[in-house]
């Protein structure tokens, strides 16, 4: 006889069904190597035929790749919720940040440790990713995308993002560091990078060569 404790089957839309199975891919290659994750345990993980996982995704390494893109994008922090000082939104986004990093757990410090090696597509994920975080970044600190010294800007930001890695690694794998600590480091960090690195950038590209 079923109670009314306990969890009843539903159909799930392809869009839910297809997330349900992207989550447990994502925990499931957080936890374990790349070679030791089969589609048979996604599929046994997510309560589905393997076939479907064929279906939503192609290829066991296309869902990886799919996983590592999302676990290392950032997604646009709202520039509505972005006011106050510089030393405000500093502390706005890197809480923001902080909370995402958490939510992603094992599978962001897989992403961010590279995965399965020096493998150049899940560089360029990387590489295109930091780019594109960086980018939203600068656009929460209102950086004009007409700025000339942009590129140099984005790059700027795409080193502190080497030190949030690190970081986040001290926090979530070694427990050297608290999350408080963390969010000390990268605000600091942060503010200094926006208003003392950024204008000797600024003034440096703007001077004749």
């Amino acid at each position: 006889m079923t109670t009314a404790s306990e969890p009843r089957w539903r159909r799930l839309e392809p869009d839910e069904r297809k997330e349900q199975i992207f989550s447990c891919a994502a925990r499931l290659f957080g936890e374990r190597p790349y070679a030791d994750v089969s589609t048979s345990d996604i599929a046994a993980k997510a309560g589905v035929a393997r076939g479907l996982i064929n279906h939503y995704f192609g290829t066991k390494r296309e869902l990886y790749l799919a996983v590592i893109r999302r676990a290392v994008t950032l997604p646009t922090l709202e520039l509505e919720e972005a006011r106050g000082s510089i030393a405000d939104r500093a502390d706005l986004a890197v809480g923001w940040f902080l909370d995402m990093v958490l939510g992603q757990g094992k599978m962001w410090l897989v992403a961010t440790s590279e995965g399965i090696g020096h493998d150049p597509e899940v560089e360029q994920i990387l590489f295109e990713a930091e780019r594109k975080s960086a980018d939203r970044l600068l656009d929460a600190f209102s950086v004009s995308s007409d700025e000339p010294a942009r590129a140099e800007l984005n790059a700027l930001v795409r080193s502190f993002a080497g030190m949030v890695k690190t970081a986040g690694r001290e926090w979530l794998h070694r427990g050297e560091l608290n999350r408080d600590q963390v969010h000390a480091l990268l605000h600091k960090s942060l503010v200094t990078l926006i208003t003392e690195v950024f204008p000797t950038v600024e003034k440096a590209q703007s001077r004749p060569s």
